[in-house]
């Protein structure tokens, strides 16, 4: 593995982003998510993700909670195995 693979730029949380990992799929477009805030959540996948991008239980994503219900969330990015492994790598994921 080259150093421009090993330590490839990801994108990383605005403010009002969090790392989550997906641990339930519920169905009909949401997932449970156990958020790196300490929280545990129910995130929606939006349109633009579904038939697009798969989600599976395991997988790294970044969420945005909900302002108004703070127990709710978007899911706005899904990051592939080895972008997951380098944010836990690097110390953004803590394995909870």
């Amino acid at each position: 593995m080259s150093d421009s693979e090993s330590h490839k730029s990801l994108r990383m949380p605005d403010e009002d982003e969090v790392f989550a990992v997906v641990t339930n799929m519920l169905g009909a477009n949401r997932v449970r998510v156990r958020c790196m805030d300490g929280k545990e959540r129910t995130a929606r996948i939006p349109g633009r993700m579904q038939k697009r991008i798969w989600i599976r239980e395991d997988d790294v994503v970044l969420v945005e909670p909900w302002d108004w219900q703070d127990e709710k969330a978007d899911v706005a990015w899904r990051y592939e195995k080895q972008d997951a492994d380098q944010l836990r790598r690097e110390g953004h994921i803590q394995e909870m």
